[in-house]
This record gives C-alpha cells, sequence and structure tokens, in this order.
C-alpha cells in the first residue's frame, strides 16, 4: 500500500530540509555555462589528487565521468590524468581477472574508453576486462545470480555490452542479460525491481517485509536507484535495436524515470530515501546527478518527453550547480560510500567523493549534449 502511496508524496519532498526551499529555473543553462561548472569541479578534483588514486569502483566511477567530459571538450589534461591511472594500475582489475564482482568491472568502462581514442588500439589496454568478463560469458550458463545488489548494473552491464560490440559477439549481451534478469526479477524471490513504483530496492534486505524507515514505509535508496538509471543509460548508448532485451531496458528506464519525477524535490534534489520524505531528508547530489544523467540520456533519446522531463533535468542541475558546487569547484552533498539512506550522515556541503563527481560529470555531458 505505501509503495503506492509514496509516489503521490512528491510535493512534500522538501519538508524538514535544513536549507529553504526554493524552486530553481525550469531552464538549462546555456552550454558554454554548463562546461564551465564542468571543468571546473573537474580540475578542482584532479588538482586536489595528484595521486590519481586506486583502481577500485569509486574511483572508477569518477573516470568514468572524466572520460566523457575529455570526450566533450577534447582537453588532453582529462586524458592523461585518465591515462596515468589505468597504467599506475597497468590496466588491471582490482582482484584480478578471475574477480566476478561486479565492483572489480567498473575499471574496465574507462580502460574501454581510453582504447577506443587510440588511432591504432592497443589490446592490452582491454586485455584485462575481456578475459575477465570472457569467463563469466562462458559460465553464465550455470551461473547468473553475481549481481546480487542494484549498484552491480552500473558497474558492470556497461564493459559487458562494449565488448559485446566491440567484438560483434553477441554472447556478451546474453550473458549480461542473465545477470541482469537474475538483479531485476529473481533476486531474494522477486527480484530487485518494484514493479508498481519502477523504482529498485538496494538487495533483498530492503524487499518489503525486511529494513523499513523509522516511519514504517519502505527503503528506496537514492543512490542505488542512481546507479540503475546510470546503468541502463549507458548500456543503451551500446546496445542495438537488434538486440530483443533493448525494447524492456528502455522500458525499466523510463519507469524509472516517471517515478522519480513525481518524487523530486521543489529545490530540484532527490532524498535519500524516494519512499519517505521525512526520513533523513536534504539534498544530496550523488542520487541526483545519476538521476540527471538518465534523465537527459533518456530525452536525447527520445524515450521521454521534453515538456515533462526536461524541466526535471534543469531543476536538479540549477541546484547542484548553485546549493552543492563551491565557488573553487569543491563538489558537496555527496553521500558517503554506503548502501541505504543513514550510511555517511550527516551529509553536508562539505561533504564529497569521488564517484559523487564523476556522477555530476557524467550528468552535465549530457545535458551540453541536449542542445
Amino acid at each position: 500500500m505505501e509503495r503506492r502511496q509514496f509516489l503521490a508524496t512528491g510535493a512534500a519532498c522538501a519538508a524538514g530540509t535544513a536549507l529553504p526551499a526554493r524552486r530553481p529555473a525550469d531552464r538549462l543553462p546555456p552550454r558554454p555555462e554548463i562546461v564551465a561548472v564542468l571543468r571546473k569541479v573537474a580540475d578542482h578534483w584532479i588538482g586536489s589528487h595528484a595521486d590519481p588514486g586506486d583502481n577500485q569502483w569509486a574511483r572508477a566511477t569518477f573516470f568514468s565521468g572524466l572520460m566523457a567530459l575529455h570526450r566533450l571538450t577534447r582537453e588532453p589534461r582529462y586524458r592523461a590524468y585518465a591515462a596515468g591511472w589505468a597504467e599506475k594500475h597497468a590496466y588491471g582489475l582490482h582482484n584480478g581477472v578471475t574477480t566476478r564482482h561486479a565492483d572489480d568491472h567498473c575499471a574496465g568502462q574507462v580502460h574501454l574508453d581510453l582504447y577506443g581514442l587510440d588511432a591504432s588500439p592497443d589490446q592490452a589496454k582491454i586485455a584485462a576486462i575481456e578475459d575477465s568478463l570472457r569467463r563469466m560469458v562462458d559460465t553464465s550458463a550455470e551461473k547468473h545470480d553475481d549481481w546480487w545488489w542494484d549498484d552491480a548494473l552500473h558497474m558492470a552491464m556497461p564493459p559487458f555490452a562494449r565488448l559485446g560490440a566491440l567484438r560483434e559477439d553477441s554472447t556478451y549481451w546474453d550473458a549480461m542479460h542473465a545477470l541482469y534478469t537474475h538483479t531485476k526479477s529473481a533476486e531474494g524471490g522477486p527480484g530487485l525491481r518494484d514493479p508498481q513504483s519502477g523504482l529498485w530496492y538496494r538487495d533483498k534486505r530492503f524487499l518489503p517485509g525486511g529494513m523499513a524507515s523509522p516511519n514504517g514505509k519502505p527503503v528506496l535508496w537514492s543512490r542505488g536507484n542512481g546507479w540503475v538509471a546510470g546503468a541502463h543509460a549507458k548500456v543503451l548508448a551500446v546496445l542495438p535495436d537488434t538486440f530483443a532485451p533493448v525494447r524492456a531496458y528502455r522500458a525499466a528506464l523510463v519507469g524509472e524515470l516517471h517515478a522519480l519525477r513525481a518524487v523530486q524535490r521543489s529545490d530540484g534534489f532527490w532524498n535519500v530515501n524516494l519512499a519517505d520524505p521525512a526520513h533523513l531528508p536534504g539534498p544530496e547530489t550523488s542520487g541526483t546527478a545519476f538521476f540527471t544523467y538518465g534523465t537527459a540520456y533518456a530525452l536525447r533519446a527520445g524515450l521521454v518527453p521534453h515538456g515533462a522531463f526536461r524541466p526535471v533535468v534543469a531543476r536538479a542541475w540549477n541546484a547542484m550547480v548553485g546549493t552543492a558546487v563551491h565557488p573553487d569547484g569543491f563538489l558537496g552533498y555527496v553521500q558517503a560510500v554506503g548502501d541505504r539512506p543513514e550510511s555517511g550522515q550527516p551529509v553536508t556541503y562539505d561533504s564529497t567523493a569521488d564517484f559523487g563527481v564523476g556522477g555530476f560529470l557524467l550528468a552535465g555531458t549530457e545535458l551540453a549534449a541536449l542542445g
């Protein structure tokens, strides 16, 4: 019952926030202004991190966003910083090629980005991700329950999709779809996607009858749903219409975006619990960034109507820029690594993380492409 009711509460989503509710402009700024903010945020991160960091999922998500910004701007510094990171780890994966953990595969997205920039592509750059995913493809008939949490879709679906396209080998897509289908429709019994709302539970602990908010409402974690939106956007940008599940992927993304539109806060952000606006309310950048990215992709692809959804991304972008971006480019209001609304609280103007910056860069580059 509550899952049906919570979608009607969007207008109240700003209740209890520490900041005054103000409705940002429903119009996107000009493209040069978007690009200027993206550069400022990226440059601040790079300038603050001489060491590019480890090759785990959080830093890999930052570099996925940075490579998107490089494709937009052709700024050589961004490519060089990403290449230095990949070279530091010898284009390898955290836990090696035998890993089946989706988080470990996120770096492969950036390796594929860098590989694609070479005039004469260097196969060594994608050898690890290809070896690791090939092992999973070859055993997918027997085992396809590895993605037991919704974050996994963003971390691992894109390299499966892209290697299938690169090698013209649909077995990568078939394995990906088997893994995805388990997450969506079988994990924990019913699967992690709530068919009534179109939103996703982070993992089986949060399914109906499991963990609830202090008010007894469902816990539909914002960033978990952000990972799902980002995954669908990245995969749909690669897969051909001839791959039969594409239609279902589009429907899943569109269903999620309609649900998100209904619960966007009046200030343009989304709360950490999409199902309960009174559960730790306040601005949060990482979920908002990935929702903006997924919606902007859907607008560009013609999956959702501009009249209804362009104001959604405009409000979200203007909120992030006006509230979370510091004058020097530091990005705040990013909830720390976790798995639920309580993780990393309190989320403040000075809370940041690499994956949040990556999501912001992905969102902005997609918005800049809207025109």
